[in-house]
């Protein structure tokens, strides 16, 4: 397979509509990949979405959790969302009507697998670890629980999809792998990560396992609101349960 350099070149030099579409096809590349492939500036734009994907999706997560007291750490976390929104209403082609699309084709059937297993997985968690705390909400702050379940589809699950499915499969797209599960697998792996100020490997490993089901509802199905079903679902079963504790910024305890 020739150079990137030397394949954007070749590419440029036939410059037909039916060479890009052999072109993509041969190298299994991506639309927004081969545009950016014709534009002259293309390295240029590559490196600085490289450069604009690590410091959001890595290097501020990290400095968030690290850095900050704990007290300071949702703060920080809301303004590194509202600077992902902007950045998704200002991606090239991005329309946030389109975010609509698969309203009338979410699978109830997936939904509620879903739904199940995330209770299961959950009970099974909080009972082994922390029996005390299992149903805590509902047995002790009931009120506290349904302003919860009310609040946190719209305040939390929402604008975490949309940060991390179409800011992050949209505005990225010709920066990350070209296999879909390898796109899924890192999408999660990076969802976790930014969770890693609670410090806790429950939290790891059940956003990692939830951002899998959800990134598959977004770029596999292309089904926006499934996955925000999904997560808010998912939210509220947690905390349903007891297992908040494991994301409340009161109860992190640093390794260091």
């Amino acid at each position: 397979m020739p150079a990137p350099c030397s394949q954007e070149r070749e590419w440029r030099a036939l410059g037909t509509l039916n060479t890009a579409a052999i072109f993509r096809a041969e190298h299994q590349f991506t639309e927004t990949q081969v545009t950016l492939l014709s534009d002259p500036h293309s390295a240029r734009v590559l490196w600085r979405l490289r450069a604009e994907f690590v410091v959001f999706f890595v290097i501020a997560p990290g400095i968030i959790a690290v850095a900050l007291p704990p007290e300071r750490m949702f703060s920080a976390l809301f303004a590194s969302m509202a600077v992902g929104l902007w950045l998704l209403h200002i991606t090239a082609g991005f329309q946030w009507r389109d975010l609509l699309d698969g309203l009338h084709r979410v699978s109830w059937r997936f939904v509620g697998l879903f739904s199940i297993a995330t209770t299961v997985i959950s009970c099974a968690v909080i009972l082994s670890l922390r029996p005390d705390a299992f149903l805590i909400l509902v047995r002790t702050q009931p009120e506290l629980l349904v302003m919860i379940l009310l609040l946190y589809p719209v305040l939390s699950a929402l604008p975490q999809e949309l940060v991390f499915r179409p800011l992050f499969f949209r505005r990225y797209d010709a920066v990350l792998p070209r296999r879909l599960w390898t796109r899924i697998t890192l999408n999660a792996a990076l969802f976790s990560w930014v969770h890693l100020m609670y410090w806790h490997w429950v939290v790891l490993a059940m956003t990692f396992s939830g951002g899998l089901a959800f990134a598959y509802a977004y770029e596999a199905r292309r089904n926006f609101p499934e996955a925000v079903v999904l997560h808010a679902i998912a939210g509220n079963i947690v905390f349903a349960l007891g297992l908040g504790l494991y994301f409340y910024s009161g109860n992190v305890a640093r390794p260091y």
